[in-house]
C-alpha cells in the first residue's frame, strides 16, 4: 500500500524521539501505556487500509464466531450514558436482500437526477452497494429511548446517541478489517421503507444498513478518489489551533 512504509517509519520515530530521564519509568511519563510497535502499527493499518467497499465480494461464508468478534467489537463503542442504543439485524435471507436492493434501486434512481452533465455519467458509472453479493448485510439500529428519559451526557447534546452508535459500526469496521472482511455502507435507501421490510419498530431509528463478506482484494485508495469523485482534503487545511481559521501552530 502506497504509504505504508513512511507511516510505519514516522511512527518507529515518533516510537523512539522521547528520551526518558534518567531513573524516570516509562509509567511516570505515559509510555508504559502504550502498545507495542507490532501492535501499534496494526491498528494503524486497519485504520488506513480500511474501505467503503462496494465490489469484489466472494461467496465464502462468514463463520458465526467470527460475526460474533466483530459485533463484539462494535458493542464494546463508547457510548452517551453508556446507554448502549444499538442493535444489530443479520441478513443473510435472498429475498430479503433483494427487496431491500429493490429500495436502493428506487432511491437511487432519484438520486441520479441531482447531478447533469460529467458529473451526471460519473455517478451512473459508479457501484454503490453490494447488497445481493454480501454473504451477510447488516442493518444498525439506534434505540433511542433506551436508557431512560435521563440519560447520562444526553441532556445538552441529544444527538450524542446517534454518534454513539456510529462509534459502533466505526469499531466493526476496523475489527472486520483485522478478519479480512470487507464492509460497505449502503447510504442510499429510504429508511422508512427499509423499517417496513425489516420489522424495525417505529421508535427505533435505522443509523446504517451495511455489506459484509470477504473480498478479493481492498483497493489501495478509496473508490470515489480512484473514480475522481472527489480527493483527500490535505490534514493540515483542516487543523486549527486556539481558534478556528489559526493554522499556525502555538508555542507549547
Amino acid at each position: 500500500m502506497p504509504g505504508k512504509a513512511r507511516i510505519s517509519k514516522g511512527m518507529r520515530s515518533h516510537s523512539n524521539g522521547t528520551a526518558l530521564k534518567p531513573g524516570a519509568s516509562r509509567h511516570q511519563n505515559g509510555a508504559g501505556h502504550a502498545f507495542t510497535v507490532t501492535e501499534r502499527e496494526a491498528v494503524y493499518r486497519a485504520i488506513f487500509e480500511r474501505r467503503d467497499v462496494r465490489r469484489n465480494f466472494l461467496p465464502t461464508p462468514i463463520p458465526h464466531h467470527i460475526l460474533m468478534r466483530v459485533l463484539t467489537a462494535a458493542h464494546h463503542a463508547g457510548s452517551v450514558g453508556f446507554m448502549q442504543p444499538w442493535d444489530f439485524v443479520v441478513i443473510r435471507d435472498r429475498k430479503t436482500k433483494q427487496a431491500v436492493k429493490d429500495l436502493f434501486v428506487d432511491a437511487n434512481a432519484k438520486a441520479a437526477r441531482r447531478y447533469t452533465r460529467r458529473k451526471g455519467e460519473l455517478y451512473r458509472r459508479l457501484k454503490l452497494e453490494g447488497i445481493e453479493e454480501a454473504p451477510i448485510n447488516l442493518c444498525v439500529t439506534c434505540s433511542r429511548q433506551r436508557g431512560g428519559p435521563h440519560v447520562l451526557g444526553r441532556a445538552t447534546v441529544r444527538d450524542t446517541d446517534l454518534y454513539s452508535t456510529c462509534c459502533a459500526i466505526q469499531n466493526l469496521w476496523l475489527a472486520a478489517r483485522a478478519e479480512g472482511i470487507g464492509v460497505g455502507w449502503v447510504s442510499i435507501l429510504d429508511h422508512s421503507a427499509l423499517k417496513r421490510v425489516l420489522g424495525v419498530p417505529k421508535s427505533v431509528k435505522v443509523l446504517a444498513y451495511l455489506c459484509l463478506g470477504y473480498v478479493s482484494n481492498f483497493a489501495t485508495q478509496p473508490d470515489l478518489e480512484t473514480a475522481g469523485w472527489r480527493e483527500r482534503i490535505p490534514l493540515e487545511h483542516l487543523v486549527h489551533y486556539e481558534s478556528w481559521g489559526n493554522e499556525r501552530k502555538g508555542k507549547r
